[in-house]
């Protein structure tokens, strides 16, 4: 069984960033595109424009929900989840549109964007909060504007303000995250979220181009700013519901890992299931076998067999 197998099923409960491109539908994407080299994406407002004409007509085409978004001048930042399984397709059609009209209006040719997409996966409602802040504040990070509701082209201020009309962004998922029962307007999850938003905007953070862990360490940081907001997520657990089955909180996955190395040496059943279970929350993260074995404290023949047993 591969890992979309174990995920499909269940077993896998918590899939928190891969190398591997996954294209199952349910799953929330943080997808990051770069322009290739030092070449601009978007050079005038018509540019900007006619990338968000296409990212509604594409999107409610093939069928996909959109929680965020960020377009900066050399790279782009989205937060989709496919109803389908044509996450691969849709982003093939959105980007290589864009390139056709980019080089056709500017005159230019070869590729525009600097190779296939980054893909990172999340079930965390955690994390899922994580990445839209980051990304609303990729404006603030490079020096664009010191406020991001006045930096045009993010999805903030369909968080923040009411709309004047429907838009493909569905902001109201990420803001019932903080939201009460009671809080059909969500006024309150709004305020929340500017909150979080000046707590973050203080954040010395990476760039997710650059490290992979950006966003990994921008929520470890906002954890330590806000916990109650945070533990408040993990019991609420939207994705999971959305997902029809239960998730593993990242704090539960750092104290079974801290558990399993403990126990290293421990070989009864429930401690071997438990271990084979942590592995494949690991693989499934991206990890290698000999890294896996590194970070608890077994040999990478221990791993091996911990998978191949039948437990």
């Amino acid at each position: 069984m591969d890992i979309i197998e174990f995920i499909d099923s269940g077993k896998i409960k918590r899939f928190f960033r891969s190398r591997r491109k996954l294209n199952t539908p349910g799953l929330v994407y943080h997808i990051t595109q770069r322009a290739a080299g030092k070449e601009p994406l978007f050079i005038e407002d018509d540019d900007y424009l006619a990338m968000l004409v296409l990212m509604k007509e594409v999107f409610q085409t093939q069928n996909m929900n959109t929680y965020a978004f960020c377009l900066m001048p050399n790279h782009i930042h989205l937060l989709v989840s496919p109803k389908e399984r044509n996450l691969f397709e849709t982003m093939r059609i959105l980007f290589s549109r864009y390139a056709s009209r980019f080089n056709k209006k500017y005159q230019r040719k070869g590729h525009l964007f600097g190779g296939p997409y980054r893909q990172a996966v999340c079930l965390d409602d955690s994390y899922m909060l994580a990445a839209s802040l980051y990304i609303h504040l990729n404006p603030v990070r490079a020096g664009l504007t010191s406020d991001p509701l006045k930096y045009r082209w993010t999805s903030i201020r369909l968080y923040l303000r009411k709309p004047k009309k429907k838009s493909f962004v569905n902001a109201d998922f990420i803001l019932s995250l903080l939201s009460d029962q009671g809080d059909r307007e969500l006024t309150g999850a709004k305020k929340e979220y500017l909150k979080l938003l000046k707590q973050g905007s203080r954040l010395n953070s990476d760039e997710v181009l650059e490290t992979e862990e950006a966003i990994e360490k921008f929520l470890s940081r906002l954890k330590a700013l806000v916990p109650l907001v945070f533990k408040g997520l993990a019991r609420n657990r939207k994705i999971s519901e959305e997902l029809g089955f239960e998730l593993a909180s990242l704090d539960e996955i750092e104290g079974m890992i801290e558990e399993v190395r403990k126990n290293a040496k421990v070989r009864d059943p429930q401690t071997r299931q438990a271990r084979k279970y942590l592995i494949e929350q690991l693989l499934a993260r991206g990890f290698k076998k000999g890294e896996i074995a590194e970070k608890l404290g077994v040999s990478r023949k221990t791993v091996y067999n911990t998978l191949r047993c039948s437990l």
